[in-house]
């Protein structure tokens, strides 16, 4: 059982002692996220690369502490091609179909390495259609969410803890403690994105979080009586899943591209009926963490019980819909939100 601590301490311990230089290296550089008035309100510019810190804490926790394994292999290489795209896009560089084409080809390395949806029930073209989109998803979402200091790093840290007790349960020690890492590595950039933030992890880090979690979750065994339990991991990850959803669902309804940056997340939507940064951040976590258990109720619920918590889940989440169209994100006066990069830019 050391394993786990120690994989947690040290990947903690990188990321506490190497997101301070990476801050000091993208302030040298300049590569900053500037306020502009519209969707980024912070007091000064920010600078990015705290993605850069997590992703080596992460790879150097593992390094120290087990050998790798070819799915492992292939998480870890999917993930350093999207922490490249990553950092190219962070200087603005990239349109969303190039960024596309790097997160697909990310997606094959992990599907070539063994990683995707395997559903018994379904033929194989089928199942390799919903890990493209279930891995894009996930990328992207996470990607989204990234809109208010402390948001993707704590609910990334959330939902993999809700993997890691399907990982234990299962008794995957690989994948535990790859989830080990993750957490600690999250947790000690926190430390510097917590409200106000002073770096930012950029689409580096948000992506590489979404890849994580999203193969680490396909990789997942959710045994059970019923087959509802296949829900499970989109339960666990629902938070980000449903805030991506809304997005599209509101834009859409706006007449807006949905590539096009505009302030209809929850987070700032939230923001807008008067809760603060850190409450709206923890209230994100608390959902997440909610919506997590739920998804871990399914492996061992009977099938009519499963059946009144799906229900009972969406239900909510259509109430929450329902509430939050409503709120006017156009008014003047807006209060100040901490965005951690434009999607303008990103939709240019």
């Amino acid at each position: 059982m050391y394993l786990y601590p120690l994989t947690f301490i040290l990947a903690f311990a990188v990321a506490w002692y190497g997101v301070p230089i990476a801050r000091q290296a993208a302030l040298k550089y300049g590569i900053v996220d500037a306020p502009d008035g519209r969707l980024k309100h912070q007091k000064e510019p920010v600078p990015y690369f705290g993605g850069l810190a997590i992703y080596l804490a992460f790879l150097m926790s593992l390094a120290f502490t087990f050998e790798f394994r070819q799915d492992v292999l292939g998480i870890i290489l999917g993930g350093t091609i999207v922490v490249m795209l990553g950092l190219i896009d962070d200087f603005g560089v990239l349109t969303p179909w190039t960024k596309l084409t790097g997160q697909l080809l990310a997606i094959f390395v992990l599907i070539k390495s063994g990683i995707r949806i395997e559903i018994a029930a379904l033929p194989e073209w089928v199942d390799l259609t919903l890990t493209v989109f279930w891995m894009v998803g996930l990328i992207n979402a996470f990607n989204l969410l990234d809109i208010m200091d402390g948001l993707s790093a704590g609910v990334g840290a959330a939902s993999a803890t809700c993997l890691l007790v399907v990982a234990l349960l299962q008794g995957d020690q690989t994948i535990a403690v790859m989830l080990v890492a993750l957490i600690g590595s999250l947790l000690g950039f926190l430390k510097y994105n917590w409200h106000p933030a002073r770096i930012y992890m950029g689409d580096t880090g948000a992506m590489f979080i979404g890849l994580l979690l999203g193969a680490m979750a396909m990789i997942g065994k959710y045994p059970s009586d019923h087959p509802l339990s296949l829900l499970t991991p989109v339960f666990i990850l629902g938070f980000p899943i449903f805030d991506t959803l809304f997005v599209m669902y509101i834009r859409y309804r706006r007449g807006l591209p949905i590539l096009w940056g505009s302030p209809d997340h929850i987070a700032i939507r939230l923001r807008h009926w008067g809760m603060s940064v850190p409450q709206i951040v923890i209230t994100s976590y608390v959902a997440t963490a909610v919506v997590g258990v739920i998804g871990l109720m399914m492996l061992s619920v009977s099938l009519e019980v499963g059946w009144v918590l799906c229900a009972g889940t969406a239900g909510a989440f259509l109430l929450f819909t329902m509430l939050l169209k409503k709120v006017d994100t156009r008014r003047p006066g807006q209060a100040d939100v901490s965005s951690s990069h434009s999607e303008e830019r990103k939709a240019a």
